[in-house]
Formats: structure tokens, C-alpha cells, sequence
């Protein structure tokens, strides 16, 4: 018989189905066997009754959890059912009658779970994260494609640094060459720019950063538009669309996932347009008033796993923040606090900004970066801004930076042969998916996190 899968089952109420999948639970009630079964599209209940097949009552009995299972069965209407529906069991096949299986439904500990990494993406919590990243993923895709962007993706293996130097995983290449892990495929997105005019790359990115924060992995994924004839603002304008965008697919795709992760919707649901527009200079002010006014350490606490403002006593003192200085977790946090939407702070300082960011005419110590701050403290999501279309000015860069002129002479040349205005940004998929599921740490939002000490399984 047709295999039909579960999230189908509605359409088919009163007809007999067969069902492949692996059983998720099992209760047994005097003549009656509960077997909560999942085929990766959802999980629905299918009822053995004794008196019915005495020989099939055993054997459904007898299976642990995650055996894997065929099951055929007359779909009934259940209003009680998360989906609506239950099956009426007449046949059941087993592939595999599973017993021991490590994860149960008792409370482990997070370092065990990471462990079995490859059977913990099996419960519902994380298969609900999962697909909420599959429909960012999506969403992403959709909103680049449908705006007249051309994919073009970009090399893993590069010869230099983008991000900066202390970063990298360095990798042999062939004849004893190096090669690095690219950090970001900026530096190439411009040059398809250059030929497309709206590009953009999505793929793997690594850093070499020793950091252990709820936010950070070695490996994520991160999707990078460019355009050719665009300023830092054209940036943000872009940016407040994508997340718009990808808002409102999660909301009207992924109810049944958010639910299930008790996500608060209404926080998602007030998230509108237009974002607020912060300049550096004004940001500092509200962090220096913050830290006068005792707020900042309650903030602190808040960025930090398991921790909230009640804990801000146990932590060290907050350092007042200073113009210069780049944005820490608790800093990020406070400033988005101030609005309850994503927030666009602009125009930080050139020193700590890469070379290729173009700077102020008005004001050169300014760079017209941009970074996207996301509510509920998952800080920065989005990173980018107008790039530096001078010759003369990125040479100059590249030595104030240390970096070798011969490795970025094809970088040099999109400013020799046709040099525009042009701008992009990056966007990483763990911190949006984080914030998209209100989960705390970004290791639950890709398949199998790396991580300081953590590279398998």
C-alpha cells in the first residue's frame, strides 16, 4: 500500500493508510496500546485494541522507543488530537524492535545531550527548532530571489583573511601553500556585484574565536547580499525588509513548531516597520546614561545563560562604555531593551571596523558600517555596510591593517575597472533562528554545532 504521511492524514479521514516512521512513545491502557508514532512531518497517535488481534496487541507492546516501524491503520477524526486525527491499527510491521535507547524521557544533562547530538535532533523540541530554521532558510531565499538578487555563492577555501587575522583556521594546501577558512564571502560578493549588480552568497562561515558565549559558534551559516550603486542606508532598508520577510513566514508557517517551543508569538507578532535608526554617537550616550543610572548591570545579567536582572548583584561591575569601544553582549542588549524592536545602530567607529568599509566624508574617525541588533537580547543579527570604492584609500588600508597587497590585488582591480559605490551586509541563521524560536543558545539552532570543545558528533 501508498505510504501517506502523517500531515496529510486530515484529507484522509475513514480510509485505510500505511504509515513509515519510528515510534516516539508508548503507553499501554488495560486492552489498549497507545503508540505515538512520528514520521518526520508530525507525530500522530495510533490505537491497538486487544480484543481486535490478540497477537498484534503483543507485539505492539513489546516495542521500545524509537523502533522503527510500518503501521497500517483506518484514519479516525479525534478532537481531542493536536492534529485532529488518531489510527485505528489493523496491520503493524517492525523493521527494527529498538530497546535501550539512550535518550529517554527523563531530564538529562545538556553535555549528554550534545553528546547524542544525533539522536537528540529526534525529540520534539528540536525537531521544531529545525524546522523553523529550514523556514528562515526559505524565507531568505524567497525574499533575495523575489527581489531581483542573483545567487552566487562563494569559495570555502580562500587566501587571506577578511574578518581579521586572529580568526582564521588555517588549512595545508596543495605544494605546501596555506589556505584559510573564509570567515566571509564579502570580499568575492563584491566582485560578482561588480558583474550582477545584486548578488548574494549564502553558505558555511568559520572563526577561529576562542568564545564560549550563548552566541557564538566556529562554524555557522550566513547569507551575504552586495549591490552595486548602494550606500549604507540602501543597507538597512534591505535588512528591515529581510526581517520582515522571514517574521512573517515563521508566523504563518510555523505555528504548530512555536507552540510547541511555548514561544511567546506576541513579542514576534509586534515586530514592525520602520526599524529605529541609531548613530553610534547617540548609542554611546544611551549606554554612559544606562551605567549611571545602574541599568546596564541588570542588562549584563540578562545576556548571560540562566541569568536575569535579580542576578545582577553576583556579577562583576559593569565598565562605563566609552566612545570607541565596540558593543559587548550586555551593551547590545540595553540598547534594543530601549525600543523592543530590532535596532540599526550606524556609523561606528573606523578603528574598529574592517579595512574595506568606506568612511565619512565629513567625519573619517566614522565608518558607515552598519550592525542590526534583535530584541530579548540575541544581540547582533545582521553586520555590513558601504564598502571603501577609492583605490588609493584601500591600498592604504591594507597597510594600516598589515595585510599583504599581493594577496587583494584582484580585490584591487574592482576598483581599477569600473569602481562604483556599492554596500552589503551579512546575516548569521543561528542568531535569527535563535531569536525566530526564543531559545536560549544558539548550539540547538543547526543540526550539529561546533564549538570551542565541541567537534562531534
Amino acid at each position: 500500500m501508498q505510504q501517506t504521511y502523517i500531515d496529510q492524514l486530515k484529507g484522509h479521514i475513514g480510509e485505510t493508510v500505511t504509515l513509515k516512521g519510528w515510534l516516539y512513545n508508548k503507553r499501554s491502557s488495560g486492552k489498549l496500546v497507545f503508540l505515538q508514532l512520528r514520521d518526520g512531518t508530525g507525530i500522530v497517535q495510533c490505537v491497538v485494541f486487544k480484543p481486535n488481534d490478540e497477537a498484534l496487541y503483543d507485539v505492539a507492546d513489546s516495542l521500545g522507543q524509537e523502533s522503527s516501524i510500518i503501521v497500517t491503520g483506518t484514519v479516525k477524526e479525534d478532537a481531542r488530537s493536536p492534529i485532529g486525527v488518531e489510527l485505528d491499527v489493523t496491520g503493524l510491521e517492525v523493521l527494527q524492535n529498538v530497546h535501550d535507547y539512550p535518550i529517554t524521557p527523563k531530564e538529562h544533562g545538556t553535555e549528554f545531550l550534545m553528546d547524542h547530538r544525533h539522536l537528540w535532533i529526534r525529540s520534539k523540541r528540536q525537531h521544531a527548532v529545525l524546522k523553523i530554521r529550514h523556514t528562515v532558510i526559505k524565507a531568505v531565499r524567497d525574499y533575495f530571489d523575489s527581489n531581483g538578487f542573483t545567487l552566487a555563492d562563494t569559495p570555502i577555501f580562500t587566501p587571506a583573511a577578511c574578518e581579521g587575522t586572529t580568526t582564521l583556521f588555517e588549512v595545508d594546501y596543495f605544494d605546501d601553500e596555506k589556505a584559510y577558512l573564509t570567515q566571509s564571502g564579502q570580499l568575492y560578493n563584491e566582485a560578482t556585484a561588480m558583474a550582477l549588480g545584486k548578488t548574494y552568497a549564502f553558505g558555511p562561515t568559520f572563526r577561529a574565536e576562542k568564545s564560549k558565549t550563548r552566541r557564538h559558534l566556529t562554524e555557522f551559516w550566513m547569507v551575504e547580499p552586495e549591490v552595486a550603486y548602494a550606500g549604507y542606508e540602501d543597507m538597512m532598508d534591505l535588512g528591515e525588509g529581510l526581517i520582515l520577510f522571514i517574521v512573517d513566514r515563521v508566523l504563518n508557517d510555523r505555528k504548530q513548531e512555536l507552540a510547541t517551543l511555548e514561544r511567546d508569538t506576541t513579542v514576534l507578532e509586534a515586530i514592525k516597520g520602520p526599524f529605529p535608526r541609531l548613530h553610534y554617537d547617540d548609542a554611546v550616550k544611551m549606554l554612559q546614561e544606562g551605567y549611571d543610572k545602574g541599568e546596564l548591570a541588570g542588562a549584563q545579567a540578562a545576556s548571560l545563560p540562566g541569568q536575569g536582572a535579580e542576578d545582577a548583584g553576583k556579577l562583576p561591575a559593569v565598565r562605563r562604555f566609552e566612545w570607541g569601544g565596540d558593543f559587548g553582549a550586555p551593551d547590545e542588549t540595553y540598547l534594543s531593551k530601549q525600543f523592543g524592536l530590532p535596532v540599526f545602530v550606524h556609523h561606528f567607529p573606523t578603528a574598529i571596523k574592517g579595512f574595506y568599509f568606506e568612511v565619512d566624508k565629513d567625519r573619517p574617525e566614522c565608518a558607515l558600517g552598519i550592525d542590526l541588533l534583535a530584541p530579548e537580547g540575541y544581540g547582533e543579527i545582521i553586520g555590513g555596510g558601504e564598502r571603501a570604492a577609492n583605490l588609493d584609500y584601500l591600498i592604504s588600508q591594507l597597510k594600516h591593517h598589515d595585510l599583504p597587497q599581493e594577496i587583494f590585488e584582484w580585490y584591487l582591480d574592482l576598483r581599477r575597472y569600473g569602481s562604483v559605490p556599492h554596500a552589503g551586509f551579512g546575516m548569521g541563521i543561528e542568531r535569527t533562528v535563535a531569536w525566530m524560536a526564543g531559545i536560549e543558545h544558539v548550539r540547538e539552532t543547526i543540526p550539529f554545532p561546533r564549538m570551542l570543545y565541541r567537534l562531534r558528533p
